[in-house]
């Protein structure tokens, strides 16, 4: 039995003969999208295989050719030809200063140079980048390929932090107009990264940057198919598909439908139902928006965007529904033509993270842990019964519990969807089937819980 690629993300490393790892094969989209355009942006959420695509696509213009023996790409690429490829990736590290910032990419520009033997006496960031492109061009005698993994990491990472985050932004837009100018010595640009910041405040001039995050060519660039999961057929023995995909499938890039490849492996690791992907990353910036938006949590189900709206945004001007797509804790459900515009509804893409975002939310909210474990085993005992008349008691017995100076200090408490938010937090952290049908602008709900083979129906 072959080892799973728990957490590698250098693609040498998984087509070692002698480790002998599973691969999903996505070096035919990979020579699609060569064929498709010189500069290509890609957004998809956080541990969704971005950057194994990024060292596989490094692979493939370096010209090694051994690693894609038995792969799409073996027998349907040009390995007579090698190209100098520049890969940065801004993931390594948590940057809070612009300095901090500089003196990263310098050390990254160094490293390069020094592996390759090139000395160049350029003093600013721009000149240095600049110069590195036309010195492994001469070396090589070849265009460069230029490879930006988490291209947005440093702004992200001070996103509650306006001033900084500007700054990074700022900082990072020098550094990156360095490819506009530098068009007749590029042969591939890929970048990739969370969010899709304006093209105007980040990629200024930077016009010919084909976006391929909702475009149904490439919608399957990262993730798992359910025809991918046949590479796993020896590991899915006693595994319920259809739980499988209740838990894990459902993001939608406007294609077919992927699961989230982080969670296949751990669970197909382990053999157990765990919200493994939300786990590592604690969504500190949207509850901090929630909390100054005061946004009623039930609304989440019930989010419609236009194409605008849903792809881009800046520092200035950013919008949670926006984040909660771009970041997968939403994902698309459906899209509605409206004139020249297309609406999109979005919907949690799965049971982990419908159920893990509320159960945070609700800590959050509640600043109780002990009363609302207690309380949420205590529901769903009473849902099992069948004893509606039960669940009064439960909740009073709970609002009761939150300490009165949480609540004062609270922003969200002084507002009518507080309760309603906390309400609803609680079923769909259970992992229940639950709709909000109904959302007022002041926070009123009409909320549908389906559970086994009953419907309960609650009105606020």
């Amino acid at each position: 039995m072959k080892k799973l690629p728990i957490g590698i993300q250098t693609f040498a490393k998984i087509r070692d003969p002698e480790d002998e790892h599973y691969y999903v094969d996505k070096t035919k989209i990979l020579a699609e999208l060569v064929d498709s355009g010189s500069y290509i942006f890609l957004s998809r959420p956080r541990r969704f295989g971005k950057s194994l695509f990024l060292d596989t696509l490094k692979d493939a213009f370096e010209g090694n050719q051994s690693l894609f023996k038995g792969l799409y790409l073996e027998h349907n690429w040009d390995w007579s030809k090698k190209y100098p490829v520049i890969k940065i990736d801004f993931g390594t590290a948590v940057i809070k200063s612009p300095e901090s910032l500089r003196e990263i990419i310098h050390d990254k520009l160094n490293r390069i140079l020094t592996y390759e033997s090139l000395e160049l006496k350029s003093r600013s960031l721009s000149e240095k980048f600049k110069d590195l492109i036309l010195g492994l061009e001469s070396k090589y005698s070849a265009k460069v390929v230029i490879l930006i993994d988490e291209y947005d990491k440093p702004i992200l990472d001070n996103i509650t932090e306006t001033e900084t985050a500007r700054l990074m932004r700022d900082e990072l837009r020098n550094f990156y107009s360095v490819i506009k100018g530098s068009d007749a010595h590029l042969k591939f640009v890929f970048i990739t990264g969370v969010s899709k910041f304006s093209k105007v405040n980040l990629f200024s001039g930077l016009n010919n940057l084909q976006d391929i995050t909702l475009d149904e060519r490439f919608s399957t660039i990262c993730g798992y198919t359910e025809k991918d999961l046949a590479i796993f057929e020896d590991r899915m023995e006693g595994v319920n598909r259809e739980e499988l995909k209740l838990w894990y499938n459902g993001y939608n890039f406007l294609g077919k439908k992927v699961y989230n490849p982080f969670d296949i492996l751990l669970f197909l690791d382990r053999k157990i139902y765990k919200n493994y992907w939300f786990e590592t990353g604690t969504p500190t910036f949207l509850i901090n928006l929630i909390e100054k938006y005061k946004y009623p949590v039930p609304k989440m189900e019930n989010i419609k965007l236009t194409e605008s709206a849903l792809s881009t945004f800046d520092v200035d001007s950013i919008t949670l529904e926006n984040l909660l797509f771009q970041t997968g804790y939403l994902t698309i459900d459906r899209t509605k033509s409206m004139g020249a515009n297309t609406i999109f509804y979005l919907k949690y893409p799965n049971l982990e993270v419908k159920f893990s975002l509320n159960d945070t939310i609700l800590q959050y909210l509640t600043n109780t842990t002990s009363e609302k474990e207690e309380s949420k085993i205590a529901l769903y005992e009473i849902l099992s019964s069948g004893n509606p008349s039960q669940i009064k008691p439960i909740f009073h017995s709970f609002f009761a519990s939150i300490p009165h100076d949480w609540y004062r200090k609270n922003k969200l408490a002084n507002y009518e969807a507080y309760y309603a938010s906390i309400f609803y937090c609680y079923f769909a952290s259970l992992g229940l089937d639950v709709r909000a049908e109904d959302v007022t602008n002041h926070g009123q709900v009409d909320m549908t819980v389906f559970f086994e083979n009953k419907v309960f129906v609650f009105e606020f």
